[in-house]
């Protein structure tokens, strides 16, 4: 989980080999309407997200129900989403991956194809709600090459 720009594919695939599991990029699931808005420069409300997030508890539901492992790359921004997919596994832990946002707009600078542009990450930090203490899962400095971000999610 984080916003825009912050690793989640690249350290979600990476740990989703690792761990030999599925890996679900949660972007791809995203409405045509969600991903216009975005590509024009506004930010989703909940009300764009709630089908966004409906759509990935039920992969998690479905893994789980399978009996197998999966990774999901989700902003998962908000307190009440994270619970929305808990839903779908009540022990689906987080990796928050947390950075300044200089160091995330840069890589955002740096990305090709993606249609979230940086306008929107103060909108995304705005929204952030860090993981509080009774949710499981880890928070991690971006800083840290993705290597050992996965080191360290397999760790905890």
């Amino acid at each position: 989980m984080g916003v825009s720009g912050c690793g989640k594919s690249t350290v979600g695939q990476a740990l989703a080999t690792a761990n030999e599991v599925g890996f679900v990029e949660g972007d791809q699931f995203h409405p045509p309407a969600n991903v216009a808005k975005m590509s024009a420069g506004v930010a989703l409300n909940d009300a764009d997200r709630a089908e966004w997030l409906l759509t990935l508890q039920a992969q998690i539901r479905a893994a789980r129900e399978r009996g197998e492992g999966l990774v999901i790359s989700c902003s998962a921004l908000k307190r009440r989403y994270r619970d929305l997919l808990r839903e779908g596994d009540p022990a689906l832990r987080f990796a928050h991956l947390s950075g300044p946002k200089e160091l995330i707009a840069a890589r955002m600078h740096t990305r090709v194809g993606h249609y979230m542009p940086t306008s929107l990450l103060d909108s995304q930090f705005r929204d952030l709600e860090p993981l509080q203490s009774d949710e499981a899962g880890v928070t991690l400095d971006i800083r840290v090459p993705p290597d050992d971000l996965v080191t360290q999610i397999r760790r905890e």
